[in-house]
């Protein structure tokens, strides 16, 4: 796959895992099970999502040129 899909794709899921973190934290903080200090788009969000783009990236199928 070209490094263009691979980009793409690890993008969709950063800012899928980014949106589902949010979510998942506001409602850890409205129900009280999360210090009020864990705030929407904080490291723990971001880095996350982060973390997803890359195992996206990473594991996506490349092509292989014959030698």
């Amino acid at each position: 796959m070209p490094d263009f899909v691979a980009a793409l794709l690890s993008a969709v899921a950063f800012c899928v895992a980014l949106v589902a973190l949010n979510a998942l934290t506001r409602s850890l903080v409205h129900w009280h099970l999360a210090p009020h200090a864990l705030s929407e788009n904080g490291i723990l969000q971001f880095g996350g999502a982060l973390a997803l783009a890359r195992v996206a990236y990473r594991r996506v199928p490349t092509r292989r040129m014959p030698s």
